[in-house]
């Protein structure tokens, strides 16, 4: 193991929102009074909550034509009910009501019930002339007392407990009790070991392509993975992993590793170990994580590789900030490392969001008066747990993380055995209060970064701003990067952009390996000069053909474009006249081209984009056109 110094020193940059650490006496005054309320409700705003249950109460109450069409619809669901003998409404399609037992009387009435009491409720908390975030927030509290109330959560109206109570004579019952004392310790001391779970533990179970780390500093550490092939990849790939996601998530098993796939296909790989912060931490802010995180790394990568350019690639925050270092690079007038780190050749953006307008159903409940209650919360010990936010993610997702998993462990006693990535996700990490504070605020309550305000070194940067070609990964059922949000780098960037849409979620749809079953895919490319398609008219994913194949094998794919640009960079080379800009221009271009060859041929709209090289596939050459 080897460590390199950096070769350049980045000045620091004060932050440039408040910092919950920099408070006065007043402040403190009110934390300690607000401390009660959010012991009471577990972290959530009650001003915010009650600011969107006034709205909705005083619209409800000034609309009395509203009122009686709801209260008809109440009445008609009611006298529909009595009248109900048979079970022709069985709701297949929830998947908490799946089991054949449901069809059966009356626990057929009960789930149709409570799928009724959730149309009606979808109808009362969207009132005419609300705020549409205390719509969001009205409408996502009312589902989740309607999930905790379902019928599939109580022993006694849920018929397949009740079979699997007499089959078994009771023996899951007692092993739901079992799995809740586990449970219990479990909270009480997270080491506890859970009985029958397999051990995942880095850098032997998992974590286990060999890499050595040649350089660190207060913020993370840098891996390098050499390649396992004879034949090396000219220009080197950069991991930048999220800051709240341990590194290995995308080194898991053997069979479902990014970084080993890479180095199979004879890439060099650097990424991004984040450290995990602690209180002396609290004041670390985005610019320490943009100067620490990305620019020095890039700055250690340059040196080692002799300035060839880089393929760089994000993972949800990690990709956010990673784009925010390639439009300050791009600005290279004013940012003074543009000149002396390499550039970036491509830009891929693994289920991250740059415009953050429609953050789905994370942005729900933050606005300001949430923000201020998490920064009430960091300020205790300077940072945000990973068992906070793990306990925000299941909030938002009870009905899947809560209600149906106690079911399914307590009450039919199946306990799911640990894999590789439930382990990865135990493996919590956190997040400094002050960072945390900026991200917030410039991110999800003013997306600075969408409408270029975000600032580096004082100066305002642009998505614009981004030439590179850019390969983006959205997952279908993602709830913390909604692949449409993810989708809108299209608009954002001037940028010949491959956009991928997989099955899975936010990280399952990822690190899901190449031949996968079950798994799909869509993928579009839109040439730099080609109008990007609405994301709403996209073919539907349960219209699109089940492939074998994963989103990797398409990436790796285009990262071919490297020996198209060694030919092209050697003509540079060999006629020195030739500017700087032309030779990058060309290298975009025969990118560009080998993508859509790859693809199957031209388009009447990428045509013009490739005129400046003929392709022959047989030699892979270039040819003047």
């Amino acid at each position: 193991m080897s460590t390199t110094q950096p070769p350049t020193t980045l000045a620091h940059t004060p932050p440039t929102v408040f910092s919950p650490m920099l408070a006065d006496d007043a402040w403190v005054w009110d934390r300690k009074v607000k401390a009660p309320w959010l012991a009471l409700t577990g972290g959530l705003s009650p001003i915010s909550l009650g600011l969107a249950l006034a709205d909705w109460a005083w619209h409800l109450g000034t609309s009395p034509g509203t009122r009686m069409r709801l209260l008809s619809e109440s009445v008609d669901h009611w006298l529909a009910s009595l009248k109900q003998v048979g079970c022709q409404d069985h709701p297949h399609q929830d998947k908490r009501y799946a089991d054949a037992a449901w069809a059966l009387w009356p626990f057929c009435a009960l789930a149709s019930t409570h799928h009724t009491a959730e149309r009606w409720w979808d109808h009362a908390t969207h009132m005419r002339g609300m705020e549409h975030h205390h719509q969001d927030v009205v409408h996502l509290m009312a589902r989740q007392w309607l999930d905790m109330l379902s019928p599939s959560n109580w022993p006694l109206t849920n018929p397949k407990v009740l079979q699997t109570t007499l089959e078994t004579q009771g023996q899951n019952l007692r092993r739901g009790f079992d799995h809740a004392w586990q449970d219990v310790q479990r909270q009480l001391d997270p080491d506890t070991p859970i009985d029958g779970d397999a051990l995942y533990r880095p850098g032997i179970e998992v974590a286990c392509t060999p890499g050595a780390v040649v350089h660190r500093n207060h913020l993370v550490e840098l891996i390098q993975y050499t390649p396992t092939t004879a034949q090396v990849q000219r220009e080197p790939v950069f991991i930048v992993p999220s800051w709240i996601m341990k590194y290995y998530i995308l080194d898991l098993s053997p069979h479902n590793s990014l970084v080993r796939y890479l180095v199979d296909q004879g890439h060099t790989v650097y990424m991004l170990s984040w450290r995990n912060p602690d209180a002396s931490d609290a004041l670390l802010d985005m610019e320490d994580y943009l100067r620490l995180g990305v620019l020095n790394p890039l700055a250690v990568i340059t040196e080692r590789t002799g300035g060839v350019p880089i393929h760089a690639v994000g993972y949800c925050l990690g990709g956010t900030l990673l784009s925010i270092a390639a439009a300050a690079l791009a600005r290279d007038e004013t940012m003074k490392d543009a000149q002396t780190l390499a550039p970036l050749a491509t830009l891929t953006l693994l289920a991250t969001q740059l415009d953050f307008q429609d953050a789905g159903e994370m942005g729900v409940l933050l606005d300001e008066a949430q923000v201020a209650v998490l920064e009430d919360i960091m300020a205790e010990k300077g940072f945000l747990t990973g068992r906070q936010m793990g306990g925000s993610f299941q909030f938002l997702h009870a009905q899947d993380l809560i209600w149906s998993a106690r079911m399914r462990e307590y009450w039919l006693g199946e306990r799911v055995s640990s894999n590789d990535l439930m382990a990865w996700n135990a493996d919590v990490t956190r997040m400094p209060a002050t960072m945390h504070s900026q991200y917030l605020h410039q991110m999800y309550l003013h997306n600075d970064l969408a409408n270029g305000r975000y600032k580096v070194e004082g100066q305002s940067v642009s998505l614009g701003d981004l030439r590179m070609p850019v390969f983006a990964v959205g997952t279908q059922k993602d709830h913390i990067t909604p692949w449409r949000s993810a989708y809108k780098v299209h608009s954002l960037t001037r940028s010949d952009v491959t956009f991928v849409l997989t099955s899975g979620g936010h990280n399952a749809g990822i690190v899901s390996e190449p031949g996968h079953a079950h798994h799909s895919y869509q993928l579009l490319h839109t040439p730099l000069t080609a109008e990007s398609t609405a994301p709403d008219l996209w073919p539907d994913m349960d219209r699109s053909t089940p492939t074998a194949k994963a989103w990797i094998a398409i990436w790796n794919s285009t990262e071919e474009w490297v020996a198209l640009a060694d030919v092209i960079e050697a003509v540079g080379h060999a006629h020195p006249t030739v500017k700087r800009k032309t030779i990058d221009n060309l290298i975009r271009r025969a990118r560009t081209a080998r993508l859509i060859q790859r693809q199957g041929g031209y388009s009447h709209k990428t045509k013009r984009d490739t005129r400046a090289i003929r392709l022959h596939p047989a030699t892979q050459e270039t040819t003047a056109p």
